[in-house]
């Protein structure tokens, strides 16, 4: 990798179509956001990031499809992003998400069987185990025990906000714009925000998602922010 426009003498490597200018600028914010507490063991649930500096945060789920283009599209932006993975549909190839890992990724819950009606079908019990399934393949695989939760479809309950608590983390992370289709999404107005969280997949999208997501953030001027660096739970 180049650095400052200067090719180490021992590199070989031919230019590549992405230069180093279209990387983000690294910068170093003081947050000015505290995570809420858990009280009456319940887990906060996050849906945006209160703040004033001009910072985005990505955040992408599941793990259904694996593809060296992700892999190398987020290395030529230099997107960290918060990794909500599902066990059932990552255990083909668990290792492919560690280059993402290298990137300055993190691996996050997104529960073992991604039930979209575990809120409405499971008591606690069950909530809790297809949780700590998770938490513990997480560890197994990436060395990481997560500290964020994604409830599969969004749809969350006390029941769940008591059960990711026992589970060890700190909060229940959702959003209010996603990147879907090729096209921005927004729950809220019709661009991004400071402090917004947005939704991708991996899908066979996701290249036309992430170039979507990169318009909108490079459109708004915000920073593409690691989400665990900024509350603390890295």
């Amino acid at each position: 990798m180049s650095v400052g426009g200067e090719v180490p003498p021992s590199s070989s490597a031919a230019p590549t179509p992405t230069p180093a200018a279209t990387k983000r600028i690294r910068r170093t914010f003081i947050p000015d956001y505290q995570l809420p507490p858990i009280v009456g063991g319940l887990a906060p649930v996050i849906t945006k990031i209160e703040t004033k500096h001009p910072v985005v945060f990505l955040t992408i789920d599941d793990g259904n499809i694996k593809t060296p283009e992700s892999v190398k599209l987020m290395a030529d932006y230099d997107y960290p992003a918060s990794l909500f993975l599902t066990r059932d549909t990552i255990a083909d190839n668990p290792a492919f998400f560690n280059a993402f890992k290298a990137q300055g990724s993190l691996v996050e819950n997104h529960t073992v069987t991604h039930n979209i009606n575990m809120v409405r079908q499971w008591g606690y019990q069950q909530q809790l185990n297809d949780i700590v399934g998770m938490q513990d393949y997480a560890l197994q695989q990436y060395g990481r025990r997560p500290t964020l939760f994604r409830p599969p479809g969004g749809a969350y309950s006390n029941v769940m906000r008591q059960a990711v608590a026992a589970a060890g983390m700190k909060a229940i992370v959702t959003w209010e714009a996603k990147a879907n289709a090729g096209k921005m999404d927004y729950q809220v107005g019709n661009s991004l925000r400071p402090g917004d969280i947005v939704l991708m997949h991996f899908r066979a999208e996701f290249a036309a998602d992430l170039a979507a997501f990169r318009a909108a953030q490079l459109a708004a001027g915000l920073e593409v922010v690691l989400l665990e660096d900024f509350l603390g739970v890295a």
